[in-house]
């Protein structure tokens, strides 16, 4: 398989994090990059304003496009709230698919809040959106995208279904 870069996008609790892992057991050679985890480094006390989140995100695509220039192949575990993220990726990194966890606000928020790990995302981050934090799908924007090359229903689809589904288009696609 070439390498590629998947951003598994959704809102929070839409099962980014849970896919990721899964489909990373199943194939130990993709690198995961955890929108969590980088914002923890660059942003040590994070304020979750525009800029920050443009810096954050960029700073994403370029580790991606860079790890995906050197060979490897990456998933990007992240909300990437706003399409023009999304976009830089798809213009900058030549074998790029977005997978998209369609699920309806409700549902993650009840994921959300009986989840035990959380992979380095905030707890109770629907509870913050309702007291002013700027949250996808409350209170920030979540812009769907135009055209993701895989579409699942997240709260009807199992973790299992979800990575057969991203397996079966990266075989249809990228196969060398």
């Amino acid at each position: 398989m070439d390498n590629i870069a998947l951003w598994i996008t959704g809102l929070p609790g839409s099962g980014k994090s849970v896919v990721a892992d899964s489909f990373k057991a199943r194939h130990p050679d993709f690198v995961v990059l955890r929108m969590d985890e980088l914002r923890k480094i660059i942003t040590p006390e994070p304020t979750y304003s525009d800029t920050e989140r443009d810096t954050v995100y960029r700073c994403l695509v370029c580790l991606a496009k860079n790890l995906t220039d050197l060979g490897h192949s990456v998933i990007i575990d992240a909300t990437g709230n706003l399409r023009k993220w999304r976009s830089l990726a798809r213009e900058l990194i030549p074998a790029y698919a977005e997978v998209y966890l369609k699920c309806a606000v409700e549902v993650c928020r009840g994921r959300e809040q009986k989840r035990k790990e959380t992979r380095g995302a905030p707890r109770d981050i629907y509870n913050k959106g309702n007291k002013g934090w700027p949250v996808p799908g409350v209170n920030a924007p979540y812009e769907e995208p135009d055209n993701p090359e895989i579409v699942i229903d997240a709260a009807a689809a199992t973790v299992e279904e979800t990575v057969k589904a991203i397996e079966a288009y990266l075989s249809a696609t990228h196969q060398k």
